[in-house]
This record gives structure tokens, C-alpha cells and sequence, in this order.
């Protein structure tokens, strides 16, 4: 808690703006979080770091602390100006109460307590407090502490005085309930990834993560003293603590730092821009790598936009214009070549683009893209003249990026060429499938399955134990080409990726489209080994570098056939794991059991495959999503990328958590 200077700064209970009461959250609660598992359990954290954040964003508070504590609850700390807690005129009860128990009450609807905000769903911690089986808010304002607790989204007893306080800021703690939520487990993984990202996009803005699940002690022992930071007083029980503190001095600065530090960077320099105009602040950091992918990642008052909307589009014509103009202008491309396109000045490009308004308005749902006009507007003309003038500035990094796009401008050319000769019109349509594709009967997409199995020998036993009707085989021979980072004209010369992009109908790159493809369910069947395994991981990489629609639309999947045959007389079980053969043999006297362990699939015979890796009935897929795509991003990187020194340290930090390495 930062000590109370005695201003609030306008901030009361005036400023707290009610538009309408709690009870539908409880009854429709994905209208409000988005689902009732996993994700909408960690949106509950956000929502009530979002306040603390946004109070720093205001200029009110420089630290927020979020803690994970035993029995599943959560306690999320700012050192702002604390919620009002006066009368509030409209609803005759405290202003804390009225934040805490009253749907879309707070100081972010009108006024100006607060200018700019985020909260991805403005409904914020009464929402919270309504999906939890309890809650208590404590706040440290005006020279007093106060607190009130509440049961399932309403208030228990009225706002209690309970003494004096030198600090300032507010505490809410909760626990989310299980009538609601199908699982109470949160992710450290991403809660730790998310409020990193926070931290990047509000500078100077210090963040504690605190694991403490496993303390055994009672909960009411974790009650901090007033103004004492929760790190020290659960290092004060010699608690064995998890922790991460995040404190950024650059901003998105620092982002494309941390973003690009295993890569070859093409500038030295890492360019920066922030400023207001028209009322808009817009912050953009970039930065050219050797590479041939783009990572464009956008922001609107901190709210994560992966669709983009106006402020990308913004800055893409910016950069384009730029680069176009600067090389024009100094004589670094050829008489008579093309004009840059937007796929060229973005091959290699890394870029942050964030900004703040004061009415955002978001396209979808989720919120996934900003559609603000004057966004575009504003990101263009502070763009245009900040890169200008670092080109002017930076000559050397000027040219470098320069040189690098046009290697991407005579690349694509050569890549559409070559495009062009394999999805000319007709192949698409299915009247040239490649021979090796055992097709289907049924031109019902929705119904039909396409196996991609490793090897001639696995694709003769499912060819023959397939059902004709639904089940299309696509035999693939060796290892695909590891398409990570090479140019879709080398891709397309691969016999076998041909021969999928074909066999899948829905072409591939810019004219992909998902309508187009020709069956709902993809299953990547490759065997139990680690050829299998790698020839799986580089199918995943053709999926999420080329089909990414495919995997958000749950059409890919991957086969888990059993590892083992296990017969007693005529009895015949199949194991999925050493443990699950364990259980049918016991582990005691085995005597009279036959166990084979499959190594491939090509050593099932037709009968034997149809039972256990493609009869609907029985058989287990595993549906491949991508919950966090910059993390997935990364990953792919690291392990198919042409860096050594990355992929070296990830092994190493993981090969613990490897089971049942067949080599």
C-alpha cells in the first residue's frame, strides 16, 4: 500500500455511475466471462487486476499483487486511490457496496475519474463477487481502513470502519464458486504470461505474482497487516513461496526486447513512438528479424486484439508508404521495380501497437478487434512522421530493412508463381486428387474424416479397415518438410505437402478458404516412436503456420493408438500407457497373458486398426487448440527454427517431463 497523500483526486462516490442490477450473471455467466471453464475461471483475475491496473494507467498507483492462496481463493492488491465508500446517492448504500454488488457500477461509465480504462468486458469486480462463493474487499482510504465481505454476490453486513491506516489502495480477496465453474484449478503458466504483458504495455508499473496454494496454514493467517507487501510477509512464515516480479522501465519497448532476444535482428536500433493526437495516445515499438513470419501483436487500452481493427490497419499503411517513399527517395530499389506491398514490408517485422482512447469501440464478442475510425487516423499520422525521421536518423538500419523487403518483394513473386502451378483452377475442385489419397465416398465435409498416416505399410492395413463411406487415407512417405521457416515456393515442391494442400481442397496461404475444405475431422495417425513424433510435430507446424483456421475451427486431431496387445486366452485388451497395462496384467503373477507392444501402426492388421485408432466408437483422438498463440508461436520457433542454442536450453529444461521415450 502507497501512504495516503490526502488527495483523491475528484475520485468519489459521485463519480460511481449505476446502470442496472446483478442477478443475470449468475443465471447466464459465459454472457459475461465468456464460458464457465477454464478461461472465463482465470477472467475472474483479470477483471479484478484490471482495476489496480487501470489505476496505474491513471497515474494513481505504480504497484498491483495478485496471490494465489490455499482453499482456491485469490487476493489481488493496488496501492491506488481506493474505492469510494461514502453514501452513494442513487443506490442509499456505501459506494463500495454499490461497486461490488450492482452490474456495470463503477467510475468507468461517465465522469472523469477515470479518462481511459481497459476491462475486457466493462462489467468488472461485481462480477466477480457474483460468481463467488465469498469475497471480501478491504480499503485503505482517507486516513481509515475499511472492509465488507460478501456471500455469492451479495453484500453479508454494511461497510465496517475497523481503524486508522497510513496507506492507501484496495484489497479484494475471493473465491470462485463451484456451482459455477467446472474446474477450480488456475494456470501459473498463464496468469504469470499475462501479467507479464501487462506490465510491457503500462511503464513503470511494478507487478508481484505470488503462488502460495500450498501453504498449509489457515486462511485467515494470511490477512495481511495493513501496508506490509505480501512477498515479505509470506517469506516472514518461511513459506516456500513461488514468485515473479515484473517491472518494465521501456514498456513495449522492453516487449519486442524479450520477443526478439534468441533472434538475428536485422536494425540495432529498436524503433519507438509515443504520443498524443486527437485525443488518442498511440505507443508503437518495432523491430526487423531474419526471419520470414511476422508477429504483429495490438493493443486498445491494454486490451489484447489478435483480429487487429482500425489502429493496425493504421499502422500497416503507414509502414508501407514509408518504406515505399524512403526507398524511392534514396535510390535502393531498381528503375522499374514493383512497389512494396504490405506482405513485403512485413516479412520479419516484429511490432507492438497499442493504444488508448477514451470510447473504445470493439467489433465481436470478444472483443477481438477495434473498430474506432479516428484510431486509424491518429496511429497513421504519428507513425508516418515518427519512422520518417528514424530512417532519416538511422541510415544504416534504414537500409538494412530496405534490403530485406526487397529480398521478401522478388520472393513472393517467385512464390506466386509457384503457387499459381499447383492451385490452378480445377485441382482445387477435386478433379485431379493426388493418386495416393484413398478418398472418401461422402462429399458431406461434416461427415467426413481424413487419416494421414505415416508410411505405405500403415496406409495398406487402414485403407482395408477404414470405413469407405466417411474415412479418407492419405499415406505421407518419410519426413515432410520442415516448413518453419522456408517460402511457400520450396513448400509447394514437396511431393507430400502437395499432396495434402491438394487432397485438402481449400488452397493454401491469402486464398485459403475454410468453407472450401473437404473434411471436418484431420487426424494425424503417425506411430508410437520418435520418428513418429517428429513427423507429427512437423504436420502440426504445416497446420499452424499455414491452416491456423483449421485448428481454431476443431478440425485437427491426432490419433492415440494403444502401445500395447494384450490377449489371456480369448480376451484381447489394448493399453494406452504403461500404467493401463499394469492395471490389466496387475502387478503381481502375469503368467498366461500374451502382451505385444506396437511400434508402428504398420504392424496392425486392417481388422486391428479399425478397432482401436478409427472406429468412432472406440477409438481416442486428441483435439489439437491453441489457447495461447504467441506462446504456441514461440514454441514453434524455438523447436523447428533454425537456432541451436534455444532449441539446446528448452530440451534441457524439459526433458524431465519426457514419459516413455522410445529411441
Amino acid at each position: 500500500m502507497a501512504k495516503n497523500n490526502g488527495a483523491n483526486n475528484g475520485y468519489t462516490a459521485k463519480d460511481i455511475y449505476v446502470l442496472e442490477g446483478l442477478e443475470p450473471v449468475r443465471k447466464r455467466p459465459g454472457m459475461y466471462i465468456g464460458s464457465t471453464g477454464l478461461d472465463g475461471l482465470h477472467h475472474l483475475v483479470w477483471e479484478v487486476f484490471d482495476n489496480g491496473r487501470d489505476e496505474a494507467m491513471g497515474g494513481f498507483a505504480d504497484q498491483v499483487e495478485v496471490a494465489f492462496l490455499p482453499g482456491n481463493r485469490v487476493r489481488v492488491a493496488d496501492n491506488g486511490r481506493g474505492i469510494p465508500v461514502e453514501i452513494h446517492k442513487q443506490t442509499k448504500v456505501s459506494a463500495l457496496e454499490t461497486v461490488m454488488t450492482t452490474l456495470h457500477a463503477g467510475g468507468k461509465f461517465g465522469g472523469e475519474s477515470y479518462k481511459i480504462a481497459g476491462g475486457l468486458h466493462g462489467v468488472g469486480v461485481s462480477v466477480v463477487n457474483a460468481l463467488s462463493v465469498w469475497m471480501r474487499a478491504e480499503v485503505h482510504r482517507d486516513g481509515a481502513k475499511y472492509i465488507q465481505e460478501y456471500k455469492r454476490g451479495k453484500a453479508a453486513a454494511r461497510v465496517k470502519k475497523i481503524g486508522p491506516s497510513k496507506f492507501q489502495g484496495t484489497t479484494v480477496i475471493f473465491e470462485p464458486d463451484p456451482e459455477i465453474f467446472q474446474e477450480i484449478k488456475f494456470d501459473w503458466g498463464k496468469v504469470v504470461g499475462h501479467l507479464r504483458r501487462q506490465a510491457y504495455l503500462v511503464k513503470k508499473l511494478k507487478i508481484n505474482i505470488i503462488d502460495a496454494r500450498e501453504y498449509s496454514g489457515k486462511i485467515d493467517d494470511l490477512g495481511m497487516p495493513a501496508g506490509q507487501s505480501e512477498v515479505l510477509f509470506l517469506e516472514s512464515l518461511n513459506l516456500p513461496v513461488n514468485s515473479h516480479t515484473f517491472y518494465f522501465e521501456g514498456g513495449i519497448l522492453s516487449m519486442i526486447k524479450f520477443m526478439n532476444k534468441e533472434e538475428k535482428v536485422i536494425q540495432d536500433k529498436v524503433f519507438y513512438v509515443e504520443k498524443e493526437s486527437n485525443g488518442i495516445t498511440t505507443e508503437i515499438a518495432l523491430q526487423y528479424i531474419d526471419d520470414i513470419l511476422a508477429k504483429e501483436i495490438s493493443f486498445a487500452n491494454n486490451i489484447y486484439t489478435p483480429e487487429g481493427g482500425m489502429h493496425l490497419t493504421g499502422f500497416r499503411t503507414a509502414l508501407t508508404r514509408a518504406l515505399n517513399d524512403y526507398a524511392k527517395k534514396n535510390n535502393l530499389v531498381k528503375q522499374g521495380e514493383d512497389n512494396f506491398t504490405g506482405e513485403d514490408v512485413r516479412e520479419g517485422l516484429t511490432v507492438v501497437v497499442s493504444v488508448k482512447l477514451r470510447e473504445p469501440q470493439f467489433e465481436g464478442q470478444t472483443k477481438a478487434k477495434l473498430g474506432n475510425p479516428e484510431a486509424r487516423g491518429s496511429v497513421e499520422a504519428v507513425f508516418s512522421d515518427a519512422f520518417s525521421e528514424f530512417m532519416e536518423e538511422s541510415p544504416n538500419d534504414a537500409r538494412a530493412i530496405i534490403s530485406r523487403v526487397v529480398l521478401s518483394l522478388r520472393a513472393r513473386k517467385a512464390a506466386k508463381a509457384a503457387k499459381d502451378s499447383v492451385l490452378r483452377k480445377g485441382i482445387l475442385e477435386g478433379l485431379t486428387l493426388p493418386g495416393k489419397l484413398a478418398d472418401c465416398q461422402s462429399r458431406d465435409a461434416s461427415e467426413s474424416e481424413l487419416f494421414i498416416v505415416e508410411g505405405d505399410s500403415a496406409g495398406g492395413s487402414s485403407k482395408q479397415g477404414r470405413n469407405r463411406r466417411t474415412q479418407a487415407i492419405l499415406p505421407l512417405r518419410g519426413k515432410i518438410l520442415n516448413v518453419e521457416r522456408a517460402r511457400i515456393d520450396k513448400m509447394l515442391a514437396s511431393k507430400e505437402i502437395k499432396s495434402l494442400v491438394i487432397a485438402l481442397g481449400a488452397a493454401i496461404a491469402e486464398e485459403f478458404d475454410i468453407s472450401k475444405i473437404r473434411y471436418h475431422k484431420i487426424i494425424i495417425a503417425t506411430d508410437a516412436d520418435v520418428d513418429g513424433s517428429h513427423i507429427r510435430t512437423l504436420l502440426l507446424t504445416l497446420f499452424f503456420r499455414y491452416y491456423l483456421p483449421v485448428i481454431e475451427h476443431g478440425y485437427l486431431y491426432v490419433a492415440l493408438p494403444p502401445l500395447f496387445r494384450i490377449q489371456k486366452g480369448k480376451e484381447i485388451f489394448y493399453a494406452y500407457s504403461e500404467d493401463e497395462k499394469n492395471k490389466i496384467i496387475g502387478n503381481g503373477d502375469t503368467q498366461g497373458y500374451g502382451i505385444q507392444r506396437y511400434k508402428g501402426l504398420g504392424e496392425m492388421n486392417p481388422g486391428q486398426l479399425w478397432e482401436t485408432t478409427m472406429d468412432p466408437e472406440r477409438r481416442v483422438l486428441k483435439q489439437i487448440t491453441v489457447d495461447d498463440a504467441d506462446g504456441a508461436n514461440k514454441i514453434f520457433e524455438i523447436l523447428m527454427g533454425s537456432e541451436v542454442e534455444p532449441r539446446r536450453i528448452f530440451i534441457q529444461t524439459h526433458a524431465k517431463a519426457v514419459q516413455n521415450l522410445d529411441v
